[in-house]
């Protein structure tokens, strides 16, 4: 499902301009990005939890030379669901 579906299945069942729901939906978003960003946790209540984690540096491979590539430190995005949706996606 894309962004567009989404915009399009909330404007029908409530009936608000697909504009309106579209600035929404991208401030909704924004905000999340901002927010993880500098470290923040977002916890939506039986959603899930999405929250940053620092991945180890550690040594990779090329493929193509077999030859020993570093791989920096970083940090990435990790998402927890939440429990209406581990029972409802069973």
């Amino acid at each position: 499902m894309t962004k567009r579906e989404i915009v399009l299945k909330i404007a029908d069942e409530t009936d608000l301009k697909q504009v309106h729901v579209s600035k929404i939906i991208q401030l909704f978003l924004d905000t999340l990005v901002e927010a993880l960003s500098k470290g923040d946790k977002i916890e939506l209540r039986n959603f899930g939890v999405f929250k940053t984690k620092v991945r180890k540096a550690k040594k990779g491979r090329n493929p193509r030379t077999n030859e020993a590539v570093p791989v920096p430190e970083r940090r990435v995005v990790v998402f927890r669901s939440g429990l209406v949706m581990k029972q409802k996606i069973k």
